[in-house]
């Protein structure tokens, strides 16, 4: 299976229409996750022509953007939380494991800094951003691969 992670897309001011390095990994994916801050819901309904979407809500989404504060879903047997400010680097990891007990994988959003990082069980991803890279070198989205409830791959993937 594979899904295409995004957080902070921030449309309409970044984010007009789906950016073309971003539309060619969609094309062929199985889900999509959006970890929050697509600011407009056109955005995921504009995902939703692609695969499945799922989105948490981000603190700049406005009134439009019905959607969870934080979730967890099951992907190909792969236990998943999604949450949009995972809060301060330090603790992170034992902060998002005690939020979501159960996760094998916790996608986040909120800083646009890319971010693939695991210990005791948990795997957490941040996809960056892939219209607003404020401080990093490129925007970015992530590539997740899960074959029978196994993540077999993470990557970060430039988009500008």
């Amino acid at each position: 299976m594979k899904v295409v992670a995004l957080s902070d897309t921030h449309a309409p001011r970044r984010w007009r229409s789906c950016p073309p390095r971003v539309a060619e990994q969609l094309r062929d994916a199985d889900a999509i996750l959006h970890a929050g801050d697509v600011c407009v819901a056109s955005v995921i309904e504009e995902l939703a022509g692609y695969a499945p979407v799922h989105v948490v809500k981000g603190n700049n989404d406005g009134p439009d953007v019905v959607a969870p504060e934080t979730l967890e879903l099951t992907l190909e047997g792969l236990r998943v939380g999604m949450i949009h400010d995972s809060g301060p680097a330090k603790g992170r990891l034992a902060r998002l494991r005690r939020r979501f007990p159960d996760a094998d994988l916790v996608v986040f959003g909120h800083s646009h800094i890319p971010l693939d990082e695991s210990g005791g069980g948990l795997r957490i991803f941040n996809p960056g951003s892939p219209t607003d890279r404020r401080r990093q070198p490129h925007g970015t989205l992530g590539l997740l691969t899960i074959e029978r409830g196994v993540l077999t791959g993470a990557e970060i993937v430039p988009v500008t």
